[in-house]
């Protein structure tokens, strides 16, 4: 066998690691990759004119031999449906083809969020190019707190609207929404799970509506919105609106659509992968003032990809609603002045560094807390603090759940009340948790989806919260502190090529449901090591194989990963390594690195 093929083993443990110095046993995400011989990944690596460890991950992602080449090369056509399946789409398309025909104003109110951004930016800016009047509200998080509210939309209707949108919210608001019956006609565009069977009047659509049967329940509101701007313009084009009119071009939108599906954590799979895909061309081209400025802002060298968006864009645009004037990020995504945009990047560039100040002494006293919690043997982890900012609790939760592997609920108190949000696990569906504590008198407010949620309660319920979310959520309990690493391959290090890393890329955009291939790199030795950064928290490793090849590595976040001192321990005679094989261009040089996510001494 070559150095570059797989060195796979029938067990189910990779490498035979039982436990590595981050506290993880190696495992296959799917059975199917331990078998050399495994007929269906060869039969797509043939058609398709791949490396077999690609037919192999295709096969094990469950890619049919027929789609393959289109998994490869996702195009929307193949995957665009009819947005007449979804339910109350019709009605709400004739609504605002009315709307346009009559030239009316709009109001448009929208989360604070990425998705109810983009979602806002996405509805304003067509709705604006066909002639409407748009007027927008972006809601203040700890003023106003997530959904419609009365004061707000009344606001809205103050300044002409005679339609109101909400995007990314509304589902659940049904006393607001009913309460404006008569005044204004109403229109939800959501994703979020409803509280039972209840909805407002108007029109509501959502995938994830109990009697919408569309298959849609994975796509964000600002696909939602997407798909029902696509169909008003073709009621518009039917009723020969465009004869003398310019229509809009959808697909230059699909940047939004894009970034909104990538920081909403949507699966990338099927359709997203095709709005995530053809939304990064559109990005990369630069056409949308705002973003083009805010990647300049945030140095980041290649703002056409899912890691730019999610880690450097997205949380940008969010920061201004988690802790600043919450309109920032829309206004920005809608602006065409260069000076004014430029303002609004650096502005939000200066707010994501206070929310990471901010975040990092909350997210302390929030482990803190975990760790008390899991010694007393809860399932779930329920956080909170009278000094804690509402902003950033969401984001703490989701570091705290890294850590400790289980459900967790993040909430700042004020008052004698708790607002938070929460994340979950795989397999844990907690937003139909938190749904049930609701329906259970438990919460004010709370919903969300099954990796997500937000919610809010008195003070004097808390115990009580959080021993349902135990009974409901138990089997969080049988969980490992650390979730296995799932991996896809072996290679030797003179395996690790940039032809490799460069045929591995064609899988992307990588996220949930389609996550990077993890590799695992044996047998190697750690020659020279060097903390890097402002803050020294990244390591950079190199890395020397058997037969004397080397190979670059990166450690991000060092001081939070157990192995990274296993690493900086030159003495150590022998590795196993495993991460992300990519090849990046830096001053026009390939540069082959290994973003390592853990290691195991041998």
């Amino acid at each position: 066998m070559s150095d570059a093929a797989l060195l796979l083993d029938a067990d189910p443990l990779v490498l035979n690691v039982r436990q590595s110095a981050g506290g993880r046993r190696w495992v296959w995400r799917d059975a199917g990759l331990a078998n050399l011989e495994e007929r269906h990944g060869l039969a797509i690596a043939q058609r398709a004119g791949i490396p077999e460890l690609l037919g192999r991950i295709l096969s094990a992602r469950g890619v049919e031999l027929t789609r393959a080449e289109a998994f490869l090369d996702p195009r929307l056509r193949d995957w665009l449906p009819d947005p007449s399946c979804l339910r109350g789409m019709d009605e709400a398309a004739a609504r605002l083809a009315q709307a346009v025909q009559e030239g009316a104003c709009i109001g448009v109110f929208g989360d604070y969020d990425v998705d109810g951004a983009c979602g806002t930016a996405i509805m304003t800016e067509t709705l604006r190019e066909l002639g409407c009047v748009v007027h927008t509200h972006i809601p203040d998080r700890q003023k106003e707190g997530y959904g419609p509210n009365k004061a707000a939309l009344e606001g809205l209707l103050a300044r002409g609207a005679s339609l109101l949108v909400c995007v990314d919210c509304g589902t659940a608001a049904v006393d607001v929404l009913d309460s404006f019956a008569g005044r204004a006609d109403v229109i939800v565009l959501d994703h979020h799970k409803p509280d039972g069977g209840v909805l407002p009047q108007g029109i509501v659509v959502n995938p994830n509506r109990l009697d919408c049967t569309s298959g849609l329940g994975m796509v964000c509101a600002t696909a939602v919105a997407f798909l029902t701007l696509v169909a008003v313009l073709r009621q518009l084009r039917l009723s020969g609106w465009f004869a003398e009119r310019a229509e809009p071009n959808m697909l230059r939108r699909l940047d939004l659509v894009a970034l909104a599906t990538i920081c909403d954590v949507m699966p990338l799979r099927d359709l997203n992968r095709a709005f995530v895909a053809q939304g990064l061309r559109i990005l990369g081209r630069g056409e949308r003032l705002g973003l083009a400025t805010l990647a300049s802002v945030a140095a980041v060298k290649e703002a056409a990809s899912a890691m730019a968006c999610g880690f450097a864009l997205g949380p940008r645009i969010n920061a201004g609603g988690r802790i600043a004037q919450a309109d920032l990020g829309l206004q920005l995504l809608l602006s065409d002045d260069a000076f004014e945009a430029r303002s609004l990047a650096e502005k939000l560039d200066e707010v994501n560094r206070q929310r990471q100040t901010v975040e990092a002494g909350i997210l302390q006293e929030a482990q803190a807390q975990a760790e008390i919690q899991l010694e007393a043997g809860h399932a779930v982890m329920f956080l909170h603090g009278p000094q804690w900012h509402p902003g950033v609790v969401g984001i703490v939760a989701g570091r705290v759940r890294e850590r400790c592997n289980r459900p967790v609920l993040v909430g700042a108190e004020t008052d004698g009340v708790i607002k938070g949000s929460a994340r979950s696990v795989p397999g844990l569906d907690l937003g139909a948790a938190i749904i049930a504590a609701r329906q259970a008198g438990l919460l004010l407010t709370g919903g969300g989806h099954a990796m997500a949620a937000g919610f809010t309660l008195e003070s004097t319920k808390a115990a009580e919260l959080h021993a349902f979310l135990d009974a409901r959520l138990g089997a969080a309990r049988e969980r490992p502190r650390q979730d296995d690493l799932l991996l896809d391959g072996v290679l030797t290090l003179r395996g690790a090529t940039t032809q490799v890393a460069t045929q591995l890329a064609r899988l992307g955009p990588f996220g949930p449901g389609n996550e990077e291939p993890m590799l695992a790199i044996s047998r190697v030795r750690c020659v020279k090591t060097e903390r890097i950064g402002r803050d020294g928290n990244t390591l950079r490793v190199i890395l020397q194989g058997e037969d004397g090849g080397r190979l670059r590595g990166l450690v991000f976040r060092a001081a939070d990963k157990p192995f990274a001192a296993v690493l900086e321990d030159v003495s150590t005679p022998m590795l196993h390594v495993a991460g992300h094989l990519r090849c990046e261009v830096w001053q026009d040089r390939e540069m082959l690195t290994l973003f390592i996510s853990d290691v195991v001494a041998i």
